[in-house]
């Protein structure tokens, strides 16, 4: 597939569903290094490789990355946000071996080179339209031999125990909103292979692990995450809200009740997908 732009609306070129004032912080809190490190070396990663960090947000992702390329590699984190990319560089961009550029990944990566990893976390999800062809971007980014490794969320915001039924109808037509409206994908999690594949990928790989695994306490960093995607989600489908015996404000009191519950058990299954770009496409 040739390099190429990728058709989109302009009224959404620099935004995402996600957007708020609070973004930069939320991305910042909810990254768990550790979490982070193990699925990165599931996807093998190793010193000396180049990587590119695919929408990388504050940077946080980018320089925990960058540790792990050491010695002798390097990272280019891309995100469209202006904002986002001065505060990655001022946070992170100051070691040798990692920079930060404004880039939107759905053009053409050509300016940027050629990449030995391209890790690409929490991204496609956003763009269910466009998402096998923005795969296509970054096979192009790759050195032949190079990998792609695509982690991204099934089910998003559905699996929590015991809602009531009044909130789990709502909590289904929210979602629902947000995959039609607002080109989101709430079930990406389980195409990702069929983008390697389609793409003619080889030794491809998956992991399926949980994420947002929640019973008994649960930290005051994934209370203010959780509640923050419900937040702007239920705020962009204000008709659906509208059903909730109480509307909006009763319906986020409700859902922040029973995150806080010790009882309630949440998930959210994550799929790993790493692939090989072949010397022969």
């Amino acid at each position: 597939m040739p390099n190429q732009k990728l058709p989109r609306k302009k009224a959404s070129q620099k935004s995402y569903l996600m957007e708020s004032e609070d973004e930069t912080i939320r991305l910042e809190i909810k990254t768990d290094p550790e979490a982070l490190k193990k699925q990165a070396m599931c996807c093998g990663i190793k010193p000396g490789m180049r990587v590119l960090d695919v929408a990388c947000g504050p940077g946080k992702t980018t320089a925990i990355l960058h540790d792990m390329v050491q010695p002798g590699g390097s990272i280019v984190g891309i995100d469209f946000s202006e904002e986002r990319i001065k505060y990655a560089s001022e946070q992170y961009g100051k070691t040798s071996g990692i920079e930060f550029k404004v880039h939107d990944f759905r053009d053409s990566l050509e300016v940027l080179g050629k990449f030995d990893f391209i890790w690409v976390r929490f991204v496609l999800e956003y763009y269910r339209k466009e998402a096998l062809q923005i795969v296509g971007n970054f096979k192009n980014a790759l050195r032949t031999g190079g990998t792609l490794c695509l982690l991204d969320l099934d089910y998003n915001c559905l699996t929590h125990y015991e809602l009531t039924p009044e909130m789990e109808k709502i909590l289904q037509k929210i979602m629902k909103v947000m995959d039609q409206k607002f080109n989101f994908d709430t079930y990406i999690g389980r195409k990702l292979y069929s983008f390697l594949y389609d793409h003619g990928f080889e030794n491809i790989q998956v992991e399926l692990m949980a994420h947002n695994l929640f019973f008994g306490e649960i930290k005051e960093k994934d209370v203010f995450n959780i509640s923050k995607k419900i937040e702007i989600a239920a705020k962009k489908s204000p008709d659906v809200l509208a059903m909730y015996n109480g509307g909006y404000k009763k319906f986020f009191a409700d859902f922040t009740k029973y995150i806080q519950n010790k009882r309630r058990f949440s998930y959210t299954p994550l799929l790993i997908c790493k692939g090989i770009k072949p010397f022969v496409s």
